[in-house]
């Protein structure tokens, strides 16, 4: 049997605690063939992405509130996804300045961007969206420094910060874990500092939701409403979302089926 690699290991562990609700380090290193070390760090990576709660000798499941899914099963709701990106490209311009978050509703947005005839330059956390820009011949891409998070495909740390705040960009397109009337959150402390220093140090902030990130909030807070100059979304806010995006004179841009398609 080929031996798997911790990514694959991961999902492995997961999948084992959906089914059973705990798993012991013993478990681990039986099922996927790795030392108490290897096994042990697998463990660690999970909590540090808040999927799991390490237990005395094992690991039970994050509660649900508290976790995102891999970054592979967030790329579900494509064609909405795309359908924001294209919305959040078209107001990107010739030699425009970027941050870019590691987010599956931005990825979409740096695919668009990527197919436009024009220069930009572009700092990132993400590995996926500096492949894509990195391809560019009109362009620039600079990949921030830190910790690598296999499972979120993202570099974080105070490497990273410390990295963003070289910076000063035009414009953040800034994905969103969750929506509510206090304003953004996350499920992962690390992924929150990055995003708290890119939306300080960029002048326009444009946020890329689809509709089913109005829901209950995530541990960390990122910033309120009033941080957001632009949301782009599939589908009309919740109205006590909408009330205080009106009052805080946030631009809501719905990207309606068909609106960004190209051809005539």
């Amino acid at each position: 049997m080929k031996p798997m690699n911790q990514d694959e290991r991961l999902k492995g562990i997961i999948g084992y605690l959906k089914e059973n609700g705990k798993i012991r380090l013993e478990q681990v290193c039986e099922l996927y063939q790795v030392s108490r070390d290897s096994a042990r760090r697998d463990l660690v990576k999970l909590e540090e992405a808040r999927l799991i709660v390490r237990t005395r000798g094992g690991a039970i499941l994050s509660s649900p509130n508290l976790s995102t899914k891999p970054y592979e099963e967030r790329l579900e709701n494509k064609e909405i996804k795309q359908r924001i990106g294209k919305a959040a490209a078209a107001l990107i311009q010739d030699g425009e300045t970027l941050f870019l978050n590691a987010s599956t509703t931005v990825q979409a947005a740096v695919e668009a961007c990527a197919a436009k005839d024009i220069y930009m330059t572009a700092v990132t956390n993400s590995i996926d969206a500096a492949a894509v820009l990195g391809k560019r011949p009109n362009g620039k891409v600079h990949l921030l420094g830190g910790q690598y998070n296999a499972w979120h495909r993202s570099v974080t740390g105070s490497q990273t910060i410390a990295m963003i705040r070289e910076f000063r960009v035009q414009t953040l397109l800034l994905g969103a874990c969750a929506i509510t009337p206090d304003g953004l959150s996350s499920p992962q402390l690390e992924e929150t500092y990055v995003k708290r220093e890119m939306i300080v140090k960029a002048d326009r902030v444009i946020v890329l939701a689809d509709s089913g990130k109005y829901q209950q909030p995530f541990l960390h807070h990122v910033c309120g409403l009033d941080k957001i100059d632009v949301l782009i979304t599939d589908a009309e806010p919740p109205a006590a979302v909408r009330e205080l995006l009106d009052r805080y004179e946030v631009e809501i841009i719905i990207a309606n089926e068909g609106e960004n398609d190209d051809g005539n």
